[in-house]
């Protein structure tokens, strides 16, 4: 897990190929355990399940915690609670990445206003154990490293899953019907360091002795052209009439722990 990593411009920032499966805008999460007074508090915003981890996004842009990435290789002991009074919630531990900007694990406890705490606690409990399919050792996560390139708008694919979903399973969107605001989801060119429900999918396979992080394969010529082309404009074969063209890429890296602190 990373501190302040995953956020850029207001909005939510993810890795390439990374997708948002689910998404709520009404989330409290509070943390215990841990000494930092960043975790102190509990602290309101949105929360974003994708393919390889679960992300929060605080509305209060001045805390110290802006934003908390949880890759599914860093939870354990996660828990969904029905209390008769009270509402839902889902409970966990995380620990942090190397070089993620805090050391230690945290426990945590995360709150639906609206409600939707089961549904998303199962999806995310069945994404985790699609993406722990790769062998990944759990017990060692892998360092968190800052994208060496710019950032820029994602293109629409990244908002939700694939109709289909993911080797047959789709999941239960009812109580999350929105999909994240439009301009509010960023990516990098970096793939993602650990592990999704896709495996390395798209990938090089995964190594024999299950060292964790993923390696693009070398694009022939033609295929980098495609790619490049890939990257400036999207077309959805189910609605020839639209077209997406992305705005211009932000070069500025995201905001550092220590940036953001100065800035409180």
């Amino acid at each position: 897990m990373s501190l302040n990593t995953a956020h850029a411009n207001g909005g939510v920032l993810i890795h390439a190929g990374e997708c948002i499966l689910l998404f709520s805008d009404a989330v409290t999460i509070e943390f215990h355990g841990h000494p930092e007074n960043v975790f102190r508090g509990g602290k309101s915003g949105r929360l974003y399940l994708t393919t390889h981890r679960m992300i929060f996004n605080n509305k209060n842009q001045q805390d110290g915690l802006v934003s908390f990435s949880f890759p599914f290789v860093t939870l354990s002991d996660l828990e969904l609670e029905q209390p008769v009074f009270g509402a839902n919630f889902i409970k966990g531990k995380v620990r942090a990445q190397p070089n993620g900007n805090w050391v230690g694990e945290v426990k945590f406890r995360l709150t639906f206003k609206k409600g939707g705490a089961i549904d998303f606690g199962q999806a995310m409990l069945k994404a985790a154990h699609m993406a722990s399919r790769t062998g990944t050792n759990a017990d060692a996560p892998p360092p968190y490293a800052p994208p060496p390139g710019p950032w820029y708008a994602a293109p629409p694919p990244a908002y939700a899953p694939p109709p289909g979903g993911y080797y047959g399973w789709v999941p239960q969107a009812e109580a999350f019907p929105n999909a994240p605001p439009a301009n509010s989801v960023y990516m990098t060119d970096s793939p993602p360091p650990y592990p999704g429900i896709n495996g390395y999918n798209g990938y090089a396979q995964a190594p024999q002795n299950g060292a964790t992080g993923f390696t693009q394969q070398p694009m022939p010529p033609a295929d980098a052209k495609a790619a490049e082309a890939a990257q400036s404009a999207y077309y959805d074969p189910s609605k020839p009439q639209c077209a997406y063209v992305p705005p211009p890429a932000y070069y500025e890296p995201p905001p550092s722990y220590q940036e953001t602190k100065k800035d409180q």
